[in-house]
């Protein structure tokens, strides 16, 4: 499933992006240098450690890093310097860090649990669980976040199977079905809940998940149903698909006098929750 494969880690509190690319994990080099330096523009450093590197002979270590997309600060599809497991091994020696041990450690944990993830396909989500009941979301939520990713995964799925091409037409038809949902495309939703490089998704409440459940449904069965191919008339099949769903959103709205599209992200949410809990509390006694 494409969001599964990828998404942030974390190392000690600190997120670094990291993509599935040839069968293997990559990470952005900037974000493991950030986490290892805690230098205040880590693009800078790369660019004079790659130089240094390639003055002292180290020119393959610079040629095995792959400029891949990842999501920017900005919430769009950037090219970044990104390095696998062996090639970031190499580069950690090339920076003096007291981080460097125990973050060899956590590269190597992560590829162990992703070589075991394809063996048992469970462990995914049951890491997924995991990783959510850790950061305090709510047991209903991580259930529809978890169907969330199967929709998408099935959605992508159905993608690939009829010619649309991974990567920028992928964007752009989800970026279709999330106008026509819900009025706003995923970068424009990304500035609305002042995110960065968080996953959109991971920010979205309850209602938010299940109306782009329902866009993705919609769009996969216009797919089928129009026996689409192709970029152009897929993406037909995105605007029918989130139309629908942006007109049950509407209907929803107006019969529950409820809005769905919110600006908290989910730091937010956690907040007001446990500001609730506490006022609840104080009512009790």
């Amino acid at each position: 499933m494409e969001e599964a494969q990828n998404k942030l880690a974390v190392f000690q509190e600190k997120e670094i992006r990291r993509v599935w690319h040839k069968d293997e994990w990559w990470f952005s080099i900037v974000d493991v240098i950030e986490v290892l330096t805690e230098s205040k523009n880590p693009a800078v450093y790369w660019r004079v450690l790659k130089k240094r590197l390639l003055d002292e002979g180290s020119s393959q270590t610079v040629t095995n890093c792959n400029g891949l997309k990842m999501t920017a600060p900005d919430g769009k599809q950037r090219i970044t310097d990104c390095a696998n497991t062996e090639t970031l091994f190499r580069l950690i020696q090339s920076i003096p860090s007291p981080k460097a041990e125990p973050f060899k450690q956590w590269l190597a944990k992560v590829g162990y649990e992703r070589i075991q993830e394809i063996e048992n396909p469970e462990l995914a989500s049951e890491r997924a669980r995991q990783y959510y009941q850790a950061l305090g979301y709510s047991e209903d939520w991580i259930a529809k976040r978890l169907q969330s990713i199967e929709i998408r995964g099935k959605l992508t799925d159905e993608w690939k199977s009829r010619e649309v091409k991974e990567g920028l037409e992928y964007a752009i038809l989800t970026a279709e079905i999330s106008k026509a949902t819900f009025g706003l495309t995923p970068s424009e939703y990304v500035k609305l809940k002042d995110l960065k490089r968080e996953n959109l998704r991971d920010h979205m409440t309850d209602l938010e998940l299940i109306f782009t459940m329902l866009g993705e449904t919609a769009t996969r069965n216009e797919a089928i149903n129009r026996y689409a191919k192709g970029f152009i008339e897929n993406k037909a099949a995105a605007q029918e698909g989130g139309a629908a769903a942006g007109d049950a959103l509407e209907a929803f709205e107006k019969r529950t006098a409820t809005k769905v599209v919110s600006e908290r992200n989910f730091k937010q949410q956690i907040a007001e929750a446990k500001k609730q809990k506490e006022l609840g509390g104080g009512k009790e006694e």
